[in-house]
C-alpha cells in the first residue's frame, strides 16, 4: 500500500480513495496522482512540501475522526510556493474541510 504515516500514527495519505474508505482510518488525505509519487514529483520539494504541509495541517485541524479529505491538486499542473510557515494550517486544508 502507497499510504504515508504522519503525525500521531493517526493520519494517511492514500492513492485509492476506496482503499482509504475502507481502511477506516481516523484521517486520510488523498491525491489523485499516480502510484509510485504519494509525496508528488521527483525532485519537486515545493510540490512535496506542500504535500507534508497539507498532512501536518490535517492531523491539527481536522475536527473529528474518520475524515476523508480530497486535496485540489493536479498531477504535473500546478505551481507550488514554498511553504512559509509551517504553523500556519494549510489553506488546501482549511478549504476542503469547510467544504465537508
Amino acid at each position: 500500500m502507497t499510504d504515508l504515516h504522519a503525525v500521531r500514527g493517526t493520519d494517511r495519505k492514500a492513492l485509492v480513495k476506496e482503499v482509504a474508505v475502507a481502511a477506516h482510518a481516523p484521517r486520510f488525505l488523498y491525491l489523485h496522482w499516480p502510484f509510485g509519487h504519494a509525496l508528488g514529483e521527483p525532485g519537486n520539494f515545493a510540490q512535496q512540501r506542500t504535500v507534508l504541509h497539507d498532512m501536518l495541517s490535517m492531523a491539527t485541524s481536522a475536527p473529528h475522526r474518520g475524515l476523508v479529505v480530497e486535496l485540489p491538486y493536479r498531477w504535473r499542473r500546478e505551481t507550488y510556493p514554498p511553504v512559509a510557515d509551517w504553523k500556519t494550517p494549510s489553506q488546501a486544508v482549511i478549504s476542503a474541510l469547510s467544504k465537508l
